[in-house]
Formats: structure tokens, C-alpha cells, sequence
């Protein structure tokens, strides 16, 4: 595959906001040509391990699901009408002679071949399946063109490529009897420009009613909506023709192939496989076509492709016909993928084998963090030693986070696993407290109350107080720091309403100091002197994610924020370590025996030690008696 260079116009596009720069929209920001942009809201930090991880899982799935169709799609002795299904050929035979004519129209079926100006592209005698010629000795061929535009296109009209092979002596006009032949004749058809969403949020200062935004962009949100579509275009495509020869058999190809292997309904052959590649073609690269634009430049590229490359392609751009997601969603997926895009192309490759690597190991250290975690808490009898209002905070803080991303419509993704992080938060909330539904005490008169109420583990042990305590004194903290960040963002920012400025500044007050909220747990453990009571496997493997974390949040370019709260969490483990090593044995501790290192008050020594004599020999002779049976 060549390489596609960029030509893209330096304008832009994304969702505008009234204060005179665009929101965040098809994964881009883009800023108006007057005024600076305001300060934003903080926008939830990128995680590019989750997208690496995401598009890895999904050409797992998709080998899979291929394979298994391989091995369980064998091919049927007959059809329903007794036909039988027999392995097809490629029309086009290796080493084949091919002319391809290139057409650029308005209309969506082409017919009119007399037009020479539609002919965009005639190259003769190209092999099929040839390596080895081309510009650059790789089969690869170019063509560049300024196309005309018309009043139609720029008024958000549709432009289509009309790809015709024929092979060597054949035209693909069906009028022309003598030149054509259905069987010498590959055509593929598609859309040159994509139509994109623009949507216009429309914020102002709360106090003062305000906004920095430019008078034309509010007049174009009136008069097209809060959203807009806008046709797109970029410079750069690719025609693949796929080298393959393998005897499908219709009907048993493999999904997301079956899209595109074409049988012809006489022969019972196929015709070979016309791909337009524009994997490469990064988001941000599109710019909006409009009235200011005179031409619009276009670049062909012919190239072989292999059948591996081409299954690839396939699998990434494949989409379910059961899926039931909006479109919007797959716009946010398409965006989500320019960032492997990147990396894929200015990386180093050993940075990016490595980068793969890692990203498996803290998909496994994610996984196995989670599983402990549930472990813990389902098991735990007792919550002597745990700060149960750091549990209850955080639950507030996982519905913060998501009503914060529902309102500024985030991918649909994170939505799905903050929600699920939500649900397990609530549910952690069942196995530190007493929940129980109060039938008699019924809300109403009809409803069932809910009672909540704390454990007794943790009212009669001395961790309530040290949980109070550590609260009391955090709030001095927090609460001065609350009213300043609030008193700020209602002066200095703009906001869509009341509803998005207590979200925004609930969100940003917690993203930049939620992290206080986790040092209730340090206060506890240096009263009680132990650590022992900490669910020590999950907060190893969180704290591996996040040296991880540490370590690329330094080399793949990421909001200032997002390494800052990297490292903060990082000292806050490294104390919890600190902890661990100044309390490392905890005399006061049950052992399996239900006995303890520390002396109990009141009892002779004498006789405490000739009672643990005794115990040990009891133990002892346990033991000898099982060895004997055995």
C-alpha cells in the first residue's frame, strides 16, 4: 500500500460552541476565526490504552469468528433447487491485461460514457496481480486532479468514482456490443465525499448573560438547528485490486468477507475484488466543502493488495447488520481510531511492539485488579480498619463522572463502562452497610423504605471514629476549595445552563482534587497502626496499572491533567507503602487459630504459656496421628 500524503485545507470542523470555539465533535476541537477561546470545561482525559486495547480485542474477535465460520461453513452438497455448490474461480486469471477507466460523476449509476470530461482516469495495460512495475517498482500507479465544482456539490451535493476494469480490449459501455462482455468487466462505485455532523452548543457567562461567540456562528445555529450536516472531503484515495485466487464456494464465505466477494449468477465464479482503501485518511484531515472553494484536489492511487492485508481492512471497517447503535457512535469509533492511526504511523515500530505488549499486560493487571477487588468485598465480614465514607464519596463520584459525560455526549463506550463502574460502586455499598427494605415503615403508604443503616463491625470498632475524625478534618480541606473553584468557574467560564455548570464544576473540582478523598484510608491505617485490613493484590495490580500509565503518559502526547493525576495517585500509593513497611506485623491480628500475637491483659504468664504448651501438643499430636492413618 502506498503511502497517502496530506493535502487537507487548514480548515476544520467540530461542534461549535457559543463562546467562540468548537467543541469537541467527529473527535475534534476547532476554534472560530474570531476571538480566543474561552477557558473550557475540563473534558474527561484520553485513554489511548483503552483505544489500542479496543481495536486488539476487535481483530481478535473477528480472526475468531472467521475461523470459525472456516471450519464449520463447509460447503453444501446442494442447493434447495439441487444444484450443487462447487468451488468457483476468479474471472481474471493471474497475469491478466487490464485497462481501468475511472469516471467522476454527479449520479449514483453511471451511464453516460460518451462524457469525456467525467473520465477522470484511463490507464492501459495494467497487470493483475503484478508486484513489480509501477512508478516505484512496488505495482503501484498515481493520478492527480483539480476537480471543477459545481454549484450542486457545494450546496452539500453528493460527488461519486465510477472504477470500471476491463480486461485488455474490452470497453465497459454495455451499448458498445462489440467491445463489451460482462464477464471482462469489474465495476465499483462509491461516494468521494462524507457527510459529517456539526453540532452547535450554544453557552453563555450565567451571570451576566454574555458570550465571546462570533454573530455569524449564532445566526448559522438558528437557521440550520443545533445540528448541521456538512459534506467533507479529502484529497487522498487508494483503488485496491486484491491478488487473490481461492475457490470460495458461495455462500460459505466468511463474514466480513462475504461483503465483497461478488459470484456471477451464470458461471458461478467471482469477480475479483475492487477495494477503495482509505484506511489512512485520518479524521481531522477532512475539511467541509462550501461556497469559498473553487476545486476540490484529488489524488488516485492504483495498487495490488494481498489477500492477509485485504482481510485486515475488511475486519476493521466491517460493521454488524445486528448492531444497535446510533450512527453518531460509529463516527465517535472513527475518531477513536485515528489515535492507533497515529501511532501506527509515527511511532517507532520497537515503541509500538513494545506499546503492544504492555497494553496486553495492563489488560491482564486490569482484569485481575477487578477480580480481586469483587473477591474482597464479597467475602468481608468485617469492616474494622476500612473507611466506609470513602466508599459512599466514591459512589457520588462515579455519578458525577457519568452524568457529566452523558451531558456532553461522550463516546458511547465509556458511557457503558463508567456505568458498570457505577453498579459496582452501588454494590459495594450493599456489603459495607446494612441495606434492607423497611416494609413496615412503607413510603406513602405504598412503597417499601429503604433502610441503611451501618454495620456493627464498624459502629462498635474504633474505625468509625478514626473514619469521622479523618472526614472532619478533610472537609477544612475541601470545602474552601469547593467554594473557590465554584465562585471561578461561574465568573470566568460559560455554560450551556445551571444543570451543566454544577456538573462541570462538580467534575473539574473532583478530577483535580478527588484524590483527597483517598487519604481518609491513610489516616485510619497510621491510628490503627496496620495495614493488614487492605485488599492488598487489588491495589497491587492498580498501582502496576498505574506506573504503567506513568510510563506513557510521558511519551504519547496527553492533556497536562492527565499525567498530573497519574503521579498524585502514584504518591498516594507510595505512602500506602510506607504504611505497609513501618506496620509490618500486627501482633493484634487473628490467625487461622483464632489467637493472636499480643498478650492478653489479666492472665498469668505462667499459665498462658503452659495453656499454649498445651495447644501446640494437642496440634502436634494431631498431626502424627494423621500421618499414622495415612
Amino acid at each position: 500500500m502506498s503511502s497517502q500524503e496530506t493535502e487537507a485545507s487548514p480548515q476544520t470542523n467540530g461542534e461549535v460552541s457559543s463562546n467562540g470555539a468548537v467543541a469537541a465533535v467527529d473527535g475534534q476541537a476547532v476554534q472560530t476565526a474570531t476571538g480566543d477561546p474561552a477557558p473550557q470545561q475540563p473534558a474527561p482525559p484520553p485513554n489511548a490504552w483503552s483505544v489500542i486495547k479496543g481495536v486488539l480485542f476487535r481483530i481478535f474477535v473477528i480472526w475468531a469468528i472467521s475461523s470459525w465460520f472456516r471450519r464449520s461453513s463447509t460447503p453444501d452438497p446442494s442447493t434447495p433447487a439441487g444444484a450443487p455448490h462447487l468451488p468457483s474461480r476468479n474471472l481474471f486469471p493471474k497475469e491478466s491485461l487490464m485497462d481501468l477507466y475511472v469516471y467522476i460523476s454527479q449520479d449514483e449509476v453511471f451511464s453516460d460514457f460518451n462524457d469525456t470530461q467525467s473520465l477522470f482516469w484511463f490507464h492501459r495495460d495494467l497487470v493483475y496481480g503484478d508486484w513489480n512495475t509501477g512508478d516505484e517498482g512496488d505495482g503501484c500507479y498515481e493520478h492527480s486532479l483539480d476537480l471543477d465544482i459545481q454549484e450542486k456539490v457545494q450546496m452539500n451535493g453528493s460527488l461519486y468514482i465510477h472504477v470500471y476494469f476491463t480486461k485488455t480490449g474490452f470497453h465497459p459501455d454495455p451499448k458498445r456490443k462489440s467491445q463489451y462482455r460482462r464477464l471482462a468487466t469489474v465495476h465499483a462505485t462509491r461516494m468521494l465525499n462524507k457527510f459529517k455532523r456539526r453540532k452547535f452548543v450554544k453557552t453563555k457567562n450565567l451571570l451576566t448573560g454574555e458570550t465571546e461567540t462570533d454573530p455569524e456562528m449564532i445566526k448559522r445555529a438558528e437557521s440550520h438547528g443545533p445540528v448541521e450536516i456538512i459534506s467533507h472531503w479529502h484529497p487522498n484515495l487508494t483503488i485496491n485490486m486484491v491478488d487473490d485466487h481461492t475457490a470460495w464456494v458461495k455462500g460459505s464465505v466468511p463474514p466480513p468477507l462475504d461483503q465483497h466477494v461478488k459470484f456471477d449468477a451464470v458461471s458461478g465464479d467471482y469477480y475479483p475484488i475492487v477495494y477503495f482503501n482509505d484506511y489512512w485518511n485520518l479524521q481531522k484531515d477532512y475539511y467541509p466543502i462550501n461556497e469559498s472553494l473553487q476545486s476540490l484536489p484529488l489524488r488516485l492511487s492504483y495498487c495490488p493488495l494481498s489477500l492477509w492485508r485485504w482481510q485486515l481492512y475488511a475486519a476493521q471497517n466491517a460493521r454488524s447488520p445486528w448492531n444497535f447503535l446510533p450512527e453518531d457512535t460509529y463516527e465517535q469509533s472513527d475518531e477513536d481510531q485515528d489515535s492507533v492511526k497515529v501511532a501506527l504511523l509515527e511511532t517507532n515500530p520497537y515503541l509500538l511492539g513494545v506499546t503492544i505488549v504492555v497494553s496486553i499486560v495492563h489488560s491482564i493487571f486490569e482484569f485481575l485488579a477487578f477480580k480481586n477487588d469483587i473477591q474482597f468485598w464479597n467475602s468481608r465480614q468485617s469492616m474494622e480498619g476500612l473507611s466506609v465514607r470513602s466508599i459512599i464519596f466514591g459512589v457520588f463520584q462515579s455519578l458525577v463522572v457519568l452524568l457529566y459525560i452523558l451531558d456532553n455526549e461522550t463516546n458511547f463506550v465509556v458511557q457503558v463502562s463508567v456505568f458498570i463502574g457505577l453498579l459496582i460502586d452501588f454494590w459495594k455499598i450493599t456489603k459495607v452497610m446494612d441495606v434492607k427494605l423497611d416494609r413496615e415503615n412503607k413510603l406513602f403508604g405504598i412503597l417499601p423504605r429503604l433502610s441503611i443503616k451501618d454495620k456493627s463491625t464498624y459502629v462498635q470498632s474504633s474505625t468509625k471514629v478514626f473514619d469521622d475524625m479523618a472526614f472532619k478534618y478533610l472537609s477544612w480541606l475541601l470545602y474552601p476549595l469547593f467554594g473557590c473553584y465554584a465562585v471561578y468557574s461561574v465568573l470566568y467560564q460559560e455554560h450551556k445552563g445551571w444543570y451543566s455548570f454544577v456538573l462541570g464544576m462538580l467534575y473539574g473540582f473532583l478530577l483535580t482534587f478527588g484524590f483527597i478523598t483517598m487519604t481518609p484510608q491513610l489516616f485510619i491505617n497510621y491510628k490503627m497502626k496496620s495495614v493488614a485490613h487492605l485488599p492488598w493484590r487489588m491495589l497491587t495490580y492498580k498501582a502496576l496499572n498505574t506506573f504503567i500509565d506513568d510510563l506513557f503518559a510521558f511519551v504519547i502526547k496527553m492533556p497536562m491533567m492527565y499525567r498530573i493525576g497519574c503521579l498524585r495517585d502514584d504518591v498516594v500509593f507510595f505512602v500506602y507503602l510506607y504504611q505497609r513497611w513501618i506496620y509490618r506485623v500486627d501482633p493484634n491480628r487473628m490467625n487461622e487459630f483464632g489467637t493472636s500475637g499480643a498478650e492478653p491483659t489479666g492472665v498469668d504468664p505462667n499459665k498462658d504459656s503452659t495453656a499454649q504448651g498445651e495447644v501446640v501438643a494437642a496440634i502436634t499430636e494431631k498431626a502424627k496421628d494423621e500421618k499414622k492413618n495415612d
